[in-house]
């Protein structure tokens, strides 16, 4: 007999349909092999794609809701948008407060708000930071084939993470931010031996007024419309250096390069020199459902 595996499409990290960044949520992964669900994210080809694996519901409250989340290439111990868009189709019309996650980086919880007139908002904390090396601008500029004075000279190109290690890299205007191409293997091959996973590049000039940066973040997929994982790395860079109030939520505008514009929401506490309680929210809206049979 054929199996049938339903699943949940959702717009993460938007409003509206057919905005932020796409996500597939098999809404009840068992008796999937971890070779199948590989596969299948292949077939979704997106970003990435989420497994949920239900469990008792003593463990669930405990652990939180088992989920395996995959790219097209690899199975990922945590990603931002696959966190926030399992949690609200998750929590569907529950009108739940919260719901946990357990995933490869551990027990993730989604907090949410209900706000009249708007999707509910969803808002993940993040394990706290690590705040790696401080790296030399123009060694990074000419990784990234830049000039150096393209670069902003008054803050640090910093690898940090939250679950994953991203450079965050400041340029000095939009402008050039907006027409950067990268030469991926060049550069994330320099980047990979230094111990980090991708670039999110950033400034802090804007297309929208609201928004404190504009970012983008291209990978082996392409360029990806949200990444929730490099924003609370970004929100933790923000809160060390300056560029946002300790406890302060700020919007990070991804995205409009590839006509998929994304509005990502962050903040994150400070004890000292110590940043901690990262943040990264936003709201995602579901635009079809579906069922495979193998």
């Amino acid at each position: 007999m054929p199996r049938r595996f339903p699943f949940v499409q959702l717009d993460v990290f938007a409003d509206r349909p057919l905005a932020g960044n796409p996500l597939a949520v098999f809404t009840d992964g068992r008796g999937l092999s971890g070779e199948e669900m590989q596969a299948l994210a292949r077939e979704m080809n997106l970003s990435e794609t989420t497994f949920v694996l239900p469990r008792e519901a003593a463990v669930e409250r405990e652990r939180g809701v088992r989920v395996r989340i995959f790219s097209v290439a690899e199975e990922m111990p945590f990603a931002g948008h696959p966190t926030l868009g399992t949690a609200t189709c998750l929590r569907g019309a529950s009108g739940a407060a919260e719901i946990a996650l357990e995933l490869g980086v551990g027990r993730v919880p989604v907090r949410f708000e209900d706000r009249t007139g708007e999707p509910a908002f969803g808002e993940m904390t993040q394990i706290d930071p690590t705040m790696g090396p401080v790296f030399d601008g123009a060694a990074v500029a000419a990784a990234l084939a830049l000039p150096a004075e393209e670069l902003d000279p008054s803050l640090p190109v910093q690898l940090v993470s939250t679950g994953l290690p991203y450079l965050i890299v400041p340029f000095r205007s939009l402008a050039v931010l907006q027409r950067f191409r990268l030469d991926l293997a060049r550069a994330e091959a320099w980047l990979g031996a230094r111990g980090g996973r991708h670039f999110f590049l950033v400034a802090r000039e804007v297309v929208d007024p609201a928004a404190r940066l504009h970012a983008r973040m291209i990978f082996e997929g392409g360029e990806d419309p949200a990444t929730g994982s490099a924003s609370g790395c970004a929100a933790a860079w923000m809160v060390a250096h300056g560029v946002a109030r300790p406890e302060e939520r700020v919007l990070i505008e991804q995205g409009l390069e590839v006509g998929r514009p994304s509005r990502i929401f962050v903040r994150a506490s400070r004890t000292g020199e110590r940043v901690h309680g990262v943040r990264v929210g936003g709201h995602a809206v579901e635009v079809l459902r579906g069922e495979v049979v193998l």
